[in-house]
């Protein structure tokens, strides 16, 4: 073999050996079911990653909390146990508290609201902030559902709520509506709260109808009330040290592909959640409207924005947009 020839298959054996065409394998992790829309597109997400990048970056989705709860998986983009996360920004705002004020109850007027924010300014900015202070980045954002109470018994205004032991996420901003109405207000895990209804450690919970259905809540709880306190989003988060690895090329690609996966899943689960009044309706619960006026009133009279580290100017602007 002429020494041109073998310089040039030493030089190949060589890359090959120091990784230079090997796959990266990322983990992309959340805490929902494998039924929901959240995770059948974040699994298409994890296909298209290989596809569009020709192999270079592929994903290994883990659902339902099998990396962790989501307090972990926030830290986890920090440690490096976890590259993409689907995570509410309530507990993003552990780490940059202006951006949670998406979460203060009754923020948003509906659904429609919601997606008009996602492509405004006030949202760039918040995630800029973010970012700057997190170093990770938000990709893209999906609509979650609309939060609304399951209990044991009939609730029709806050003050229904008074002396309930009712099960929260473990963030805080979660508590402002159970604690303005009086509730007991108690953090328990996602994966833990199916058997606290069901040996009576609390009384009540919430969460968006769908997931109410995912996590067959409604199998404890016979009451469901439509308080529709926080119209609530997730964001597909990438974390800093991958980030910073990425080309342009490639930050591009996995930036079209979360857009895309967070509007095809949004559009899922507002059809989905139109079909979950009937569906719990046909199983015998008791589905209740309630004086949505009351419970925000409530809020805004004893819920200040910066116990919690919110600006005011912010959902002000969030307000306004049409």
């Amino acid at each position: 073999m002429k020494l041109w020839k073998k310089v040039l298959l030493a030089s190949v054996v060589a890359s090959c050996a120091s990784g230079a065409f090997a796959q990266t394998k990322l983990k992309w992790a959340h805490i929902m079911e494998t039924s929901e829309p959240f995770h059948i597109w974040s699994m298409w997400a994890a296909n298209e990653l290989n596809k569009r990048t020709n192999g270079k970056y592929s994903a290994d989705v883990y659902p339902a909390s099998q990396l962790g709860k989501e307090n972990d998986l926030n830290q986890g983009l920090t440690l490096g146990t976890v590259d993409i996360i689907v995570t509410g920004a309530g507990f993003a705002a552990k780490s940059y508290a202006p951006i949670g004020v998406t979460y203060y109850p009754y923020t948003f007027r509906d659904v429609d609201h919601l997606l008009k924010f996602f492509k405004s300014d006030v949202y760039k900015d918040l995630n800029k902030g973010y970012a700057e202070k997190t170093g990770h980045q938000i990709l893209g954002s999906m609509y979650y559902g609309t939060r609304h109470t399951t209990a044991n018994k009939l609730i029709t205004k806050c003050a229904d709520l008074k002396g309930l032991k009712m099960r929260v996420p473990d963030t805080p901003v979660y508590l402002a509506m159970p604690r303005a109405c009086g509730a007991n207000a108690t953090p328990i895990p996602f994966a833990e709260v199916y058997l606290a209804l069901q040996n009576g450690t609390v009384e009540a919970q919430e969460n968006p109808l769908t997931t109410i259905e995912a996590k067959k809540f409604y199998e404890v709880q016979k009451n469901i009330i439509l308080t529709g306190h926080i119209v609530e989003h997730l964001n597909i988060v990438v974390a800093g040290k991958l980030w910073k690895q990425l080309t342009d090329a490639e930050k591009k690609i996995m930036t079209d592909i979360a857009q895309e996966a967070s509007e095809k899943a949004s559009v899922d689960l507002v059809a989905r959640e139109k079909q979950m009044v009937d569906f719990f309706k046909k199983k015998g619960l008791s589905v209740t409207d309630t004086d949505r006026n009351d419970f925000r009133e409530s809020v805004l009279k004893s819920v200040k924005f910066e116990d919690f580290g919110y600006r005011k100017a912010d959902w002000d602007l969030i307000q306004n947009i049409k």
